[in-house]
Formats: structure tokens, C-alpha cells, sequence
């Protein structure tokens, strides 16, 4: 049995309680000399987009990607003590991450809009990150869409772990842009009511496994195992 599962993080994997759209402002603010005109939007968009946009919305010149990059690392490091103190892992996480990290076969990482080193920084928080393969995974800084992360993925995982190129992958997400990706790469999706989106909008965009949240272990892996192909 051959697997690829690929989590989201905010409402997937954790609630950040806002200090997601908090670093989005203050990376803005240290670049821009101001404060942005309205908060980020978010909604699974990807760091580059959302960065990309505040500016434009603020009639501002666009920085070089780098200079961005670095400046959300900081804003993301500067607030690891308020993540910890108002987030959480959300229900069920601890447990379906060791469970998925034992299965034989299966690589376990994240798909994720944040860029590499605030997706640690959050995982980190709350003892997430040593349950996944992180540097197998697709993030924010990889590609604009969503669904090209998806390949930037395969072929990390194929070049460092040597997968197969056929092996299936599944996207466990919280957004209708988690279902979408996955519809569009012929990837499966398990989408989590679990964010801001119901199960009826997740449903409208295309997803068939849908769950409240991630805490019944059981029911998760009978799931993403039904996606194995075996």
C-alpha cells in the first residue's frame, strides 16, 4: 500500500487564532512603512498571492519576492510565544499524524499557502513537525496557484524518497482551493469542515469525503487508506 498525503495547516491542522493575518500586516508594515489599508486576505491563497496583493490593493509597488519572503520569516518568528499562547492543534491531529507517519508505504507531509519557515514555526508549536516530512512537502513561496504545488511535490518526494510517480496522492484540506487543486491535478481530496468553510460549500466545490474535523483516527485513515489504490 503506496500513499502520498499532503495536510493543509491553518484550520486543517491548527487554528491560528489570527496571528496568520497578524504576520501578513506586520511583514506589510516593515516593507511598506505603513500599516495595510484592510487585513489579508487568506481563504488557502497562497503567501505569494497574498502578499502580492495587499500591496497592489494599496496602490503600492510590489517588492521583490525575496525581500518578502524574508520579511514574513521574521514577522513569523517574532510570533511563535502568541501562537502557542492563543492556537492550538486542532482536535485529532496528534493522533492521525503518528498514525499516518507509521504506515508502511505512506509519506506524510504538507501542501500549504505559508511560505517553508512559518509552516515549521507553526507546526513547531505545538510538536507537529516531527510528525511529517517537511522537506518533502509543497509551500507559498513554491508557486502563485495552488494546484502547482501539487507537482512541486511529487517531485520532491520522488527525488528525495524515490516514490513512484504513480503513486496516489490525497490533499486533506479546510478550503474549497484545497478541493479544487486536488480536482484539477487528479489528486483525491478529504476536505475537513474544520475553517471557516461548511461541509455544503466544501461539497459545492467538488469534495465527496468530507469531515467535521480531523478527531476520529479511525475513520481519517479508513478514508485516505480507500485513496491507496489497494
Amino acid at each position: 500500500m503506496e500513499l502520498i498525503v499532503l495536510w493543509d495547516i491553518d484550520h486543517t491542522l491548527i487554528e491560528n487564532a489570527g496571528v496568520s493575518k497578524e504576520i501578513y500586516a506586520a511583514a506589510f508594515s516593515s516593507l511598506a512603512g505603513r500599516e495595510p489599508s484592510a487585513p489579508a486576505r487568506t481563504e488557502g491563497r497562497t503567501d505569494r498571492l497574498i502578499m502580492r496583493d495587499m500591496f497592489l490593493r494599496d496602490g503600492l509597488p510590489v517588492p521583490e519576492w525575496s525581500v518578502i519572503e524574508a520579511a514574513l520569516a521574521q514577522a513569523g518568528h517574532d510570533r511563535l510565544d502568541d501562537l502557542r499562547l492563543r492556537g492550538t492543534a486542532l482536535p485529532g491531529v496528534h493522533e492521525v499524524l503518528k498514525a499516518a507517519a507509521a504506515r508502511s508505504g505512506w509519506v506524510s507531509s504538507v501542501l500549504t499557502g505559508n511560505i517553508a519557515a512559518n509552516a515549521h514555526m507553526k507546526l513547531s508549536a505545538f510538536g507537529l513537525d516531527s510528525l511529517l516530512d517537511l522537506p518533502a512537502g509543497a509551500y507559498g513561496a513554491d508557486a502563485e496557484l495552488r494546484p502547482e504545488l501539487v507537482a512541486v511535490a511529487r517531485e520532491r518526494i520522488q527525488q528525495l524518497l524515490g516514490v513512484p510517480a504513480d503513486v496516489p496522492v490525497v490533499l486533506v484540506g479546510d478550503t474549497p482551493r484545497d478541493v479544487e487543486a486536488a480536482l484539477a491535478t487528479g489528486s483525491a481530496i478529504l476536505a475537513v469542515a474544520s475553517g471557516v468553510h461548511s461541509a455544503e460549500e466544501l461539497a459545492a466545490a467538488g469534495a465527496h469525503e468530507i469531515l467535521p474535523d480531523l478527531s476520529d483516527t479511525r475513520r481519517v485513515l479508513g478514508i485516505l487508506e480507500s485513496f491507496s489504490g489497494t
